[in-house]
C-alpha cells in the first residue's frame, strides 16, 4: 500500500480495519464481498470491495465463506503499531 492510499482512508475505513483487527468481522465472498461486523452486514456495501482492492483486507480461502476477515500486511501497516492510522 502506498502512502497515498493511507491518506485516502476514510474514518469509516479505519474503523472497519480496527474491527477486523479486533477479530469482530467475517467476510462473505460470493457475487460481491460482504463484510459482517458482529454478525451483521456492514451498511457500506462498497467498503469490503474497496478495502480488498486497496490490498488492506485479505479474502478468506475457497469454501470458507463466510470466513474470518483478516488484514493484510498493508492493512496492519495502515493502522500502525498502536492501531491508529498512519498519517
Amino acid at each position: 500500500m502506498s502512502s497515498a492510499t493511507a491518506h485516502m482512508l476514510t474514518r469509516r475505513d479505519v474503523a472497519l480495519l480496527r474491527a477486523v483487527a479486533d477479530g469482530r468481522c467475517a467476510l462473505s465472498v460470493r457475487c460481491e464481498p460482504v463484510l459482517l461486523i458482529d454478525g451483521l452486514p456492514c451498511a457500506d456495501f462498497a467498503a469490503a470491495r474497496r478495502l480488498i482492492e486497496a490490498g488492506l483486507l485479505a479474502v478468506p480461502g475457497a469454501g470458507s465463506s463466510p470466513g474470518p476477515a483478516g488484514l493484510t500486511a498493508a492493512g496492519w501497516a495502515a493502522l500502525g503499531p498502536a492501531g491508529d492510522p498512519v498519517s
